[in-house]
């Protein structure tokens, strides 16, 4: 929303989820258009790492876990791996090793897809690793739903 206002409403939610589809189906149009030159050991490689290192460790972790609750140490590698800045580094160094190659795109592809298609975003330590309500948030959210900003100001 702002700078002063860090949650969304479902609507902004859904639009947010929406840009990330549109990139997407960007990402998706140029891999296709480009099928025949693919190297797809490369490509399956890049899009399973991100979930091999950053999503697999955590959700075992709390699967495991009767209460749940499990090492921070998970949310950061799930934060950095799907991190669009860390997977821009990963392209570019990838490039400037060993020159461009149209396999890359499954890295926006892989995190555009959790963001649209799963509403998946980096992971604050105070909400459970796989999705449950928060009932901060659910409050938060009634309150959205219900007070003008001009009365919530004033208080």
């Amino acid at each position: 929303m702002d700078g002063r206002n860090l949650c969304q409403t479902p609507t902004t939610y859904r639009l947010l989820r929406l840009e990330y589809l549109l990139g997407l189906l960007t990402a998706a149009g140029f891999f296709l258009a480009h099928l025949s030159e693919i190297r797809w050991w490369v490509a399956a490689a890049l899009f399973l790492y991100v979930d091999l290192i950053g999503y697999l460790p955590g959700a075992l972790a709390y699967h495991r876990r009767r209460d749940r609750r499990i090492s921070r140490v998970h949310y950061v590698l799930y934060n950095t791996m799907h991190s669009l800045s860390v997977q821009g580094a990963v392209v570019g160094a990838w490039v400037l090793l060993w020159g461009w190659e149209w396999a890359l795109l499954v890295l926006p592809i892989h995190l555009f897809g959790d963001r649209a298609l799963f509403g998946n975003f980096i992971k604050p330590f105070t909400v459970s690793f796989e999705p449950l309500p928060h009932p901060a948030v659910q409050d938060a959210l009634r309150d959205f739903a219900t007070v003008p900003w001009h009365r919530a100001a004033a208080r």
